[in-house]
Parts: structure tokens; C-alpha cells; sequence
């Protein structure tokens, strides 16, 4: 089973809350994450959106793009509209050679309003989730025949989210409709990280290994809190800095027979605790973490 250990720019500049990390720049991020020992990159809000801007910077710094996220609106779009509109996107990340891109349908979400309780994020009716995981499965399929396999990412604040969320998103659409299994948003939904491996594991094609700082959840939860509020709380941690048992994730990933990128993921203010020490700590945390877990690095440092 061979892995490849890539970070998520968010270490650096948040995408959702600019004023976190506004002043770093993508040069420092590249660099740093290269230094580190990460094989490959995420997208951030920073990176060029056309090859032509964006692989001579990764090239730069010998790194790979691991995906990019992409937000859809298929409750308001039809298949036809969401494919075209993910055109731009999708060249990208077939320039850069990436084979599972980052997909979330963010259609009345409400992880990016700041003062909206993440209690208030879209839950669907039946109706509703009778025409959406058709489209969901139609753009999986469309992705498919470009080479590209999704990897459906759950997320506070959206229409997918809790536990009964992803079953019914994966009771309902083909084994083309992969998951990106996001440790930390499993945890914050109520979820159990094991669980949804022993559930859904053979449908995890992308894995976030972001740590979630248990007491924050709660205090997030007492509070109505929204999920920025959590954020800025410090509900998130490189793996191995909050309350999850990475040991026990990655050695029951590993039994799936998962192969693939696992990314380092946490949102981090640059200004409270610099970037760097970081992306070091949490690569060497994760190189070692998965090879206790019998994983083989593709590309070890």
C-alpha cells in the first residue's frame, strides 16, 4: 500500500476567513511545504487557477497538486450548467495530473457566513435528495470518462455533513462517487472515525488528516457557535495535536487498502503560531504515524 504525503495551503492562508493569513505569501507556503518534506499540494484561494500560472511554481519546488476543491451547486444548477461551469477547473487539474479533485455541493451552506450558527446549514428532504444524488452520480460519472475521480467531501456547514448524511449520499449514488474521508469534520459532525471506515472505507479515495481539538467542538456546540467562530476557537490541529487517535485512523485505512494522498490539513492563524514549525511537525508526525500503520511512502523524504 503506497501513500504519498501531501499539505493543504490552509497552514499558510485560509480560504474561507482572508483575514487569516493574508500577508503570507504563496512562495512562502510552496517553499515551506517543500522544505517540510510534503510531496504535493492542495489549491488554495493564493494559486493560480490556469496551468500556465500554476506548474511553473510547482515545478519550482518539484511539488505535485494532490486536488483542488471545487464547489457545486447542483440543488440550483442542472448537471448540463455544473459541468460547464467546472470546465476551467477541471483542465486544471487534469494539466496538473491530479486523478481525484475535491467536490462539495455548497448550495445554501453556511460555513462562510461568519455570523450563521453552523446548527443552521441546509438538511435535505426526501424530495430533495431524490433528484440531488442523481446529479451528484451524473457529474461523478462525467468526471469518470475525463479521467477524474471525485472525491466527495463532507463539510460543516453544508447539505452533507453528519454521519446520516454520508450514508445516505453513499447509499444513494454508484461506487464512482468516491469520498474524501476528512478526520476532523467526521469528529466535529458527531461522527466516529473508525466507524466510517469500517462503513464507507473502500470508498475513500482522498483522506484529510486534520486533528480536532474535542473541547472546542463542545464549547462550539454550547455556544451555537458558527463554524468560523470555531475555527478562530481553534476547533482544528495538525494531526497529532488534538484528540483524535491517528495511530488507530490510519493503521484501520490501511486494512481498507487504501492508496492515495493522505494532507495535512488544520486552519492556522500565521500571526498566533507561525507556519513553518507546523508543516515540519506535522510531516514528520504523519510519515511516521503511517508507516506504523504499514503504509509505504511513495515518495519518501
Amino acid at each position: 500500500m503506497s501513500i504519498r504525503l501531501g499539505v493543504n495551503p490552509l497552514l499558510w492562508t485560509n480560504d474561507d476567513l482572508p483575514l487569516l493569513g493574508d500577508e503570507t505569501s504563496l512562495a512562502q507556503c510552496l517553499a515551506e511545504a517543500k522544505r517540510a518534506g510534503y510531496e504535493g499540494v492542495e489549491m488554495g484561494r493564493k494559486f493560480p487557477t490556469t496551468f500556465e500560472g500554476l506548474g511553473p511554481l510547482l515545478s519550482h519546488e518539484q511539488l505535485a497538486l494532490a486536488s483542488g476543491w471545487y464547489s457545486s451547486s447542483l440543488l440550483e444548477h442542472s448537471v448540463e450548467d455544473e459541468i460547464e461551469a467546472m470546465q476551467g477547473h477541471l483542465a486544471l487539474m487534469k494539466a496538473t495530473g491530479v486523478t481525484a479533485m475535491v467536490f462539495c455541493e455548497t448550495a445554501r451552506c453556511v460555513h462562510l457566513d461568519r455570523g450563521m450558527p453552523v446548527s443552521r446549514r441546509p438538511r435535505l428532504r426526501d424530495a430533495e435528495w431524490e433528484y440531488l444524488a442523481p446529479r451528484i452520480d451524473a457529474i461523478a460519472d462525467y468526471l469518470a470518462g475525463e479521467g477524474i475521480q471525485m472525491a466527495y467531501h463532507h463539510h460543516m456547514g453544508t447539505a452533507v455533513q453528519s454521519t446520516d448524511d454520508v450514508a445516505r449520499l453513499m447509499a444513494s449514488t454508484s461506487e464512482r462517487v468516491g469520498l474524501l474521508f476528512d478526520t476532523g469534520h467526521c469528529r466535529f459532525g458527531g461522527g466516529d472515525p473508525l466507524d466510517w471506515l469500517d462503513r464507507w472505507g473502500d470508498r475513500m479515495v482522498h483522506v484529510h488528516c486534520k486533528d480536532v481539538r474535542d473541547a472546542v467542538v463542545s464549547r462550539s456546540h454550547n455556544r451555537n457557535a458558527s463554524f468560523l467562530d470555531a475555527v478562530v476557537d481553534g476547533v482544528f490541529a495538525i494531526p497529532g495535536d488534538g484528540s483524535l487517535d491517528f495511530d488507530a485512523i490510519l493503521a484501520r485505512l490501511a486494512q481498507s487498502g487504501y492508496a492515495g494522498w493522505l494532507i495535512t490539513e488544520a486552519e492556522n492563524d500565521p500571526t498566533v503560531t507561525p507556519s513553518w514549525p507546523l508543516a515540519e511537525r506535522s510531516y514528520r508526525y504523519l510519515r511516521d504515524t503511517a508507516r506504523r500503520a504499514g503504509f509505504a511512502l511513495a515518495a519518501a523524504a
